[in-house]
């Protein structure tokens, strides 16, 4: 396996610190207003000189996480797809080019990764996420997007997008939607559950359709995570390690060492069923002195978390 960080697109003190843990590899999202370029990443220069920075700092950049440009007429089927298509397919190519083997994508509409408070109580007085169907009003009867149209436009996508990856030996890590609810103010969800993901390996008949496991979002699922572990093993390319309190209508994330999940049996089995995946640590709590960054991605947190996976892995043999 490989451990990550996921980055900013522009050096800061979290890369000197990243560095400084021993992490080699690197995620980031190039998004122009992230990467400071004019354009997204399906502008190759743009790509490369984003790929550079982190090559010249000692950092081998392996993966891109989330939109990296607006993806809302592809999500919603609008006019104009067609032309964003074809951009992902020229950012497909550029990875290629460059080596850069993962890309972890979603297909959340309209609203991305998404929580109604971020100072919930956590150990010692740290401030989590939390997300909280009641705080939210009554969904409208008529969505925006169906969840039968999201699942149309998924499809049309994959087989827009598929083959550029092959031909690019890009691994296309799709990542669950979080939270896993049916449908979030207005916009019809798909991958919330386990079947989803079986739906939609079915008609992706690509060994680069990929699966980024993020485990507490599965878990909100209601999900038995380690039997899907050894389910999709050989499909996993990406992991997502964190951990939350609740289920999909009401949770909290907390340290990786302070909720349900047993962290070095877990470890255990990831690495029996997906042996070359990366992982990464995700979504830690602010600790003393944050809060005022992003929320999720506070310095302190991830730092802890790493210490906290290199010792299960070097407790398990496992090579990182």
């Amino acid at each position: 396996m490989k451990l990550a960080m996921m980055l900013p697109a522009r050096p800061d003190k979290q890369w000197q610190l990243a560095r400084q843990l021993g992490v080699r590899y690197a995620i980031t999202k190039a998004a122009p207003e992230l990467s400071g370029e004019a354009l997204p990443p399906w502008d190759f220069e743009t790509l490369r000189k984003v790929y550079r920075r982190f090559e010249e700092a000692g950092f081998e950049l392996i993966g891109l996480e989330g939109d990296q440009f607006d993806m809302s007429r592809i999500k919603l089927g609008l006019p104009g797809r067609e032309e964003d298509l074809e951009h992902y397919r020229a950012m497909l190519r550029n990875m290629g080019r460059l080596g850069i083997g993962l890309l972890c994508y979603n297909f959340m509409v309209g609203i991305g990764w998404f929580r109604t408070r971020f100072d919930a109580p956590e150990r010692g007085g740290a401030l989590s996420s939390e997300f909280s169907l009641t705080a939210l009003p009554p969904e409208p009867v008529d969505p925006i997007i169906t969840r039968e149209a999201v699942w149309r436009n998924y499809e049309i996508f994959l087989r827009a997008v598929l083959p550029a990856a092959e031909e690019a030996a890009v691994m296309m890590g799709l990542h669950p939607d979080d939270p896993p609810i049916p449908q979030l103010k207005g916009y019809g969800r798909i991958f919330i559950d386990a079947a989803s993901f079986r739906r939609a390996m079915a008609f992706a008949s690509s060994p680069n359709w990929r699966i980024t496991f993020c485990q507490a979002t599965f878990r909100m699922m209601g999900e038995d995570v380690e039997a899907l572990i050894r389910e999709f093993g050989s499909r996993i390319v990406f992991f997502h390690v964190r951990d939350a309190v609740g289920n999909a209508a009401q949770f909290r994330e907390t340290f990786h060492d302070n909720g349900p999940t047993d962290m070095p049996r877990l470890f255990r089995i990831l690495h029996d069923a997906a042996p070359d995946c990366i992982l990464r640590p995700d979504h830690t709590p602010a600790m003393a002195g944050e809060g005022h960054g992003m929320p999720g991605y506070e310095t302190l947190g991830n730092l802890f978390a790493v210490g906290y996976i290199k010792g299960i892995c070097d407790t398990l043999n496992i090579e990182y």
